[in-house]
């Protein structure tokens, strides 16, 4: 396993490490059992670090953290969000009492004392600019329940506002091949500033394993299936902000960063993990083989500066046009 910064921290990550809301709820039916052998694979693999959130499953992805960790509290480091159990528009869902109930709350199901990474869950701008949620995380800093804050963002503007305003030293943001705008502006402030990118998102969904087709149809209980128009929440969540067959479509343009490379998944986490902005990448997983697969991305061939200027142009043309919402 390869460690990178977490910018200007004392944390060291595994360049892949993982989210945890596809064993949490929203992603069809999930296998408590099988996401325990997961996540301990994982760390036998030597993963350090789960993203996870208050949310995910109502908390049940938390729980499941605690069960897999016990006893490795301080090998294991875990980084989960607030505000979306709440309303994310209402500013007493920001205030000191409200952050701390939501605090609480996720260290009990974590059965930790302290967080290494509190982050504020896709806030609005507006909140942002209030400024006085980072208040209350540098004060919970001060008092020692959590590391260090950070903010997983919708839009690239809301990245650098954050990065220019704020002590946040981890920035979640949407990035894969389908969603390169990170690059141009974002990822270069975050190295000059010393805060660590978390790459959420980066199989845009399940579209860049390049397993689906056209006609497969996902579970009620899934959000692919539920929110692929934004119906819920943002739309850049779900496929990357790109509606499902076109995204199938863009993907199949696509294939053949496979070659050398063992599969489609495994090349799109190299390409990620090619940009020293990026501190790790974190897909998700339901099941042991699925974070099998994801790890042989550290042992496949970086891409060339041609085929990352082709896959940049195949953005810039193909792809950036049919990405609905703000980013």
């Amino acid at each position: 396993m390869n460690y990178r910064a977490l910018g200007h921290t004392s944390l060291q990550l595994s360049e892949i490490s993982f989210g945890t809301w596809t064993i949490g709820g929203d992603w069809g039916n999930t296998d408590d059992i099988e996401a325990l052998r997961a996540l301990q694979a994982a760390m036998d693999a030597g993963v350090n670090f789960f993203d996870t959130a208050d949310v995910y499953g109502m908390g049940h992805s938390e729980e499941l953290l605690a069960k897999a960790t016990q006893g490795k509290e301080h090998k294991i480091h875990i980084a989960t969000k607030f505000c979306r159990s709440g309303d994310i528009l209402n500013p007493a869902t920001y205030s000191e009492t409200s952050i701390r109930h939501y605090l609480e709350g996720s260290l009990r199901r974590l059965k930790r004392d302290y967080v290494d990474i509190y982050q504020i869950h896709c806030p609005p701008m507006f909140i942002l600019k209030d400024g006085s949620v980072f208040e209350v995380l540098e004060k919970l800093m001060d008092e020692g329940k959590i590391r260090y804050y950070g903010v997983s963002v919708e839009t690239v503007e809301e990245g650098i506002y954050t990065i220019e305003h704020s002590n946040a030293k981890a920035l979640q943001v949407i990035f894969n091949l389908f969603r390169q705008k990170p690059i141009e502006s974002l990822f270069p402030l975050a190295k000059q500033k010393g805060v660590g990118i978390l790459a959420r998102l980066p199989l845009a969904s399940g579209l860049l394993t390049g397993k689906f087709t056209p006609e497969h149809r996902f579970s009620e209980n899934d959000h692919r299936n539920f929110n692929e128009h934004g119906e819920k929440f943002n739309v850049g969540e779900t496929f990357a902000g790109l509606g499902f067959v076109k995204g199938v479509e863009l993907a199949e343009q696509v294939r053949w960063i496979a070659e050398n490379r063992g599969n489609m998944t495994r090349a799109a986490l190299r390409w990620i993990l090619d940009f020293d902005a990026v501190t790790c990448a974190i897909p998700g997983f339901r099941t042991t083989a699925q974070v099998e697969d994801n790890l042989k991305s550290l042992e496949v061939p970086s891409f060339s500066k041609e085929e990352h200027q082709r896959l940049g142009e195949f953005y810039r043309i193909q792809v950036q046009p049919w990405i609905r919402g703000a980013y």
